[in-house]
């Protein structure tokens, strides 16, 4: 199809079919029935929640990618994080579910909602392409009047995001990069797209030695 011609979905699904996106436990539901049910933090955890039972089971519906990557981050105890897709240009942040489950859009905070803006706000304000001032809306979305980051919920909920899951699970804080307009950009143009990232990489680490 082109680079430019590929929709949001393709390469988004596993030879299984199953989407990485939304694949990582919901410990968000169990947080909020818990928190309207006056449970926490006495009786449930607000932080290091535990994986439910359900998603232990051989069958359960999980890529073995996942898997892996949840034994990783069990692993090691990482603090910051930061995953990377393409087909915009924003940063977005936790939580990334609407606590309301039927609405597909909703500002959806964490309790650290001014550390995770202070986070995608240094990755956006140093990305040589989202602080260009050419810079232009990739789509529909018109991510520069609220400095090209975004509650990842008040965009569009996504249950089960990595995100979530590592900031829930592990405390680690984690955000999203839609580093680029273009979802498959050709070879040539990726060493421009490291040029635009690199600084902006490089300053996002950095914060670890700040917090």
């Amino acid at each position: 199809q082109g680079s430019e011609l590929s929709g949001w979905a393709m390469g988004r699904w596993t030879y299984e079919g199953i989407d990485l996106n939304h694949n990582f436990a919901d410990l968000n539901t169990a947080l909020w029935d818990a928190e309207d049910n006056d449970l926490v933090p006495h009786e449930f955890p607000n932080h290091y929640i535990p994986i439910p039972e359900y998603y232990t089971f051989a069958n359960a519906t999980v890529a073995p990618e996942t898997r892996a990557v949840i034994d990783w981050m069990q692993r090691y105890p990482f603090v910051l994080s930061a995953n990377l897709h393409g087909g915009e240009l924003v940063v977005t942040y936790p939580f990334d579910m609407t606590r309301t489950y039927w609405k597909a859009q909703e500002l959806t905070p964490t309790a650290d909602d001014g550390v995770f803006r202070w986070l995608a706000t240094v990755y956006a304000t140093s990305n040589l392409a989202m602080a260009s001032e050419e810079r232009r809306r990739c789509h529909y979305d018109d991510f520069i009047r609220f400095g090209n980051i975004i509650n990842g919920a008040n965009w569009h909920t996504v249950p089960g995001s990595m995100n979530d899951f590592s900031y829930l699970h592990t405390n680690c804080f984690e955000i999203t990069v839609e580093l680029s307009c273009d979802k498959f950009p050709h070879a040539s143009e990726l060493p421009a797209e490291w040029e635009n990232n690199r600084e902006s990489l490089l300053l996002y680490m950095e914060q670890v030695g700040d917090g």
